[in-house]
């Protein structure tokens, strides 16, 4: 039984209390009308109603008809039948908005409600006790997270989602997939940010291995013994936050919710089985979606971005490494033997401190404080001005 009905058959039982105390006359109409929660006039209408038809001419007849504005039967049906048929097992603000995408004009609530009332969407207990959130950043670039979650995003295959987000207005910058998030996926997400945007004041993540060194397992973290991404970070000077639980990370938590409540459905929908297809669809498709529907404007003009004028960018977001020149003129490094060639600056470099950049690529390059020596393949081959041009 609908509430309105019940309520109305609720007022059927009192009414019939109070005419019988005020036809005995324990009760005075007004007095009467005050228990059913309306004035003398009303009570009045009432009695005449009553009395002429009984407790059938106290039915509000407006609940018998139907709504001129009730959405046609033929609507409801081609709408669970568009969810059952290619959406099943999606969440219903999913569906809604490819819903509106596709010309769709009801609510959310609307569709919420069909979808239920067909059993296509379970609904949802009460959420618990309020709890106060903190409060967003009051400008872009103020404060950036990332993140990664290890989800089955297609059939059978379980990658990493690396996102880089904005704190002050959830906009995401940066999405992709790799096989394990680590150092190289966390300098690819900055480097999108800086890239796009310029360089941002302070940088939030969790605690994992390659942002932070731990020295006690769920303690706090070491701001002096830096990680390669920590190192980079102070190099251009961006402040580095430590999370310290789930809860601390909640929009970045909620984010992946919502990512892994849509991102599966949308790429079985797109037959999309390889990551490298599965990124594709991200940039071109999904994210720009995204960002549409859940960005929100910064709580103040402006920005905090400031432009990024240091040169080399690929040279800060990569691992370094220091090492001393042999008497050889040449640099032990991972099992390999980087020579380092002449040049017109110096005769030889033996027990020199030089640095080793090792790309996301896996490439490789000595430096002597500011200036490159050599340029290596992965697999520690020299590569010559040609082909470092090409590349």
């Amino acid at each position: 039984m609908k509430r309105t009905e019940l309520l109305q058959e609720i007022r059927k039982m009192r009414f019939e209390e109070a005419y019988e105390g005020w036809n005995a006359g324990r009760l005075t109409q007004a007095e009467a009308a005050q228990i059913l929660g309306m004035c003398e006039r009303s009570f009045r209408r009432y009695l005449a109603r009553y009395e002429a038809d009984g407790l059938e001419g106290l039915i509000d007849r407006r609940l018998e008809q139907v709504s001129n504005r009730r959405a046609p039967v033929d609507e409801v049906m081609a709408l669970t039948e568009q969810y059952r048929s290619r959406h099943l097992g999606w969440n219903v603000k999913h569906f809604h908005s490819w819903y509106r995408r596709s010309g769709g004009t009801r609510s959310y609530t609307w569709v919420k409600k069909r979808l239920q009332g067909a059993k296509l969407v379970p609904k949802h207990e009460k959420r618990g006790a309020h709890r106060k959130r903190r409060d967003r950043s009051a400008l872009p670039g103020m404060m950036i997270h990332q993140d990664g979650s290890t989800h089955e995003w297609v059939v059978g295959q379980k990658w990493d989602l690396i996102v880089t987000m904005d704190d002050a207005t959830r906009w995401h910058y940066s999405m992709f997939f790799v096989g394990q998030e680590g150092t190289a996926s966390s300098f690819r997400g900055v480097h999108d940010v800086i890239t796009a945007r310029g360089l941002f004041s302070s940088f939030y993540s969790d605690r994992g291995s390659h942002y932070w060194t731990t020295p006690e397992a769920d303690g706090k973290v070491d701001k002096e013994n830096l990680t390669q991404f920590g190192r980079a970070m102070k190099q251009l000077g961006i402040d580095m936050i430590a999370a310290y639980s789930p809860e601390a990370r909640g929009r970045s938590e909620r984010a992946f919710g919502t990512h892994q409540g849509r991102l599966p459905q949308e790429l079985a929908l797109a037959g999309i089985t390889d990551m490298a297809a599965a990124n594709r669809y991200l940039q071109e498709r999904y994210l720009p979606a995204f960002n549409a529907e859940f960005a929100v404007p910064a709580m103040e003009a402006g920005s905090a971005f400031v432009p990024w004028i240091g040169g080399s960018l690929e040279d800060i977001l990569c691992e370094q490494f220091d090492r001393t020149v042999g008497n050889d003129n040449c640099v032990r490094f991972d099992g390999m033997i980087l020579q380092i060639p002449a040049d017109r600056h110096r005769c030889h470099y033996v027990k020199a401190r030089v640095r080793v950049n090792r790309y996301a690529s896996g490439a490789l390059a000595l430096f002597h404080g500011p200036r490159g020596l050599a340029y290596f393949t992965p697999d520690g081959r020299p590569i010559t001005d040609e082909l470092q041009q090409a590349a």
